[in-house]
């Protein structure tokens, strides 16, 4: 009785001690981006205008990448820090704004919050038919 008694304890106390782990770290949420508007630009042949809504999660942080477009960025709620080569390194806040043109390469896109979602508005003038995002190795 003695041993099983010892045996359940030592059970428990392996159990407990699992449990008491650190939980593996997730890691954060991609960005969410919503296609709003697309319109081809008549004057201006084989181009074209491309609004989006992108919401980083807590964390949430780009790949290296180009866009191969004119991308001008209206920030909505919570914060950003943006960065093409070459830049400084910026944090965006509500009502700010932020340039990439068609030869910049975006080393730094991501949520400067740990703990709030962040909103911003893109607008592209780029190629008819272009992807929007080019990864960069």
């Amino acid at each position: 009785m003695k041993m099983t008694k010892l045996v359940l304890l030592l059970v428990c106390f392996v159990a407990v001690g699992l449990e008491c782990k650190e939980a593996p770290r997730r890691s954060p949420e991609e960005a969410k981006v919503t296609p709003l508007f697309s319109k081809d630009l008549a004057d201006i042949p084989g181009k074209e205008g491309v609004m989006l809504f992108i919401e980083y999660p807590p964390g949430s942080s780009d790949p290296i990448h180009r866009h191969n477009a004119h991308g001008f960025i209206y920030v909505l709620e919570g914060s950003i820090v943006m960065q093409v080569k070459g830049g400084k390194e910026v944090t965006l806040s509500p009502g700010q704004t932020f340039y990439e043109g068609p030869n910049d390469v975006h080393v730094v896109g991501r949520n400067a919050s740990q703990t709030k979602s962040a909103k911003f508005l893109v607008f592209f003038v780029k190629d008819k038919g272009a992807p929007i995002l080019v990864p960069e190795n």
